[in-house]
């Protein structure tokens, strides 16, 4: 059996977690629309007949703005290491960037070989994807590229089989049925998290995090509790919403997502609480799971 891991890099809002979920065909990251989503590292895993590849979702490499984007930056460059393929996730329709820029100049100081995947290309014509790996191609000697279409799960079996050929290990790292490296109660909160995401403004998503306070698995119900962490007050009543409103909301679309997750029926409560500046505050940064990035 061949085996392997992959790390998965790019700069935020490339459709990196979009992409693992096509490849294990099962949601095990967050998904939004907003830059900088992904806070933790998540591994996913693709059994084939002869061959296991450990696919590692980062999060998104950006100009960092506090001690939490620091830490997030350090994770995904420590992904780096001792991996036997990096997979570098652009948005081929939205064109190259300063970020883009910058992770080539990181991945030009590795020995590791690199696939450039180009995603979204359901956004171009065929001359469009022709421009943008002739542009990325000026920059970066690739050894592979591919264009592909997370979103549409275009061209994932050629990205996985191509990925294949890069494998240097002979042994398997998980057991058959096993697709990832987090557990329930990770994505309980992650869950919360990415309702709040897509249901809000812009100005709430990078300002608020999720912490799962309770978890009392029943005979027939599964009781949870979970903390939203924001950093003024003022996001605060956002969340909330008038008379509960946007709260109740947040609850109701997490809960159905939890309850397919774990099978069960959920009872779920969330309460909101404003610790100011947590992102710049190792205390909170540690409690928070945070230090372990």
């Amino acid at each position: 059996m061949k085996s392997g891991f992959v790390s998965i890099v790019g700069r935020p809002n490339t459709g990196k977690s979009t992409l693992i979920n096509a490849i294990v065909d099962d949601k095990i990251a967050i998904v939004s629309n907003i830059a900088g989503t992904t806070r933790n590292t998540i591994q996913g895993v693709y059994h084939g007949d002869d061959f296991q590849i450990v696919f590692v979702d980062t999060p998104g490499i950006s100009k960092p703005m506090d001690k939490l984007g620091r830490k997030l930056n350090a994770s995904s460059y420590e992904s780096l290491e001792d991996i036997d393929v990096i997979l570098f996730v652009v948005d081929a329709a939205a064109g190259i960037g300063k970020g883009d820029r910058q992770i080539l100049d990181i991945l030009k100081k590795e020995s590791t070989p690199v696939i450039l995947v180009l995603n979204k290309i359901d956004k171009l014509t065929k001359e469009g994807i022709i421009k943008s790996i002739n542009t990325y191609n000026e920059l970066y000697e690739f050894d592979d590229i591919i264009p592909i279409s997370a979103l549409k799960k275009d061209n994932i079996d050629r990205l996985i089989e191509l990925t294949k050929n890069y494998l240097r290990d002979d042994i398997k790292y998980y057991e058959d049925g096993v697709i990832t490296n987090t557990d329930p109660r990770f994505m309980v909160q992650e869950l919360v998290r990415e309702k709040i995401l897509n249901l809000t403004n812009e100005e709430v998503p990078h300002n608020v995090t999720t912490v799962l306070t309770g978890y009392h698995d029943r005979d027939n119900v599964v009781e949870l509790a979970v903390d939203i962490i924001v950093s003024r007050d003022s996001l605060k009543k956002i969340i909330i919403g008038k008379q509960g409103s946007m709260l109740k909301t947040i609850g109701t679309e997490a809960r159905k997502d939890i309850e397919h997750l774990l099978g069960k029926k959920v009872f779920l409560e969330l309460y909101v609480k404003t610790v100011k500046d947590w992102r710049n505050k190792d205390k909170y940064l540690s409690e928070l799971g945070f230090d372990e990035l």
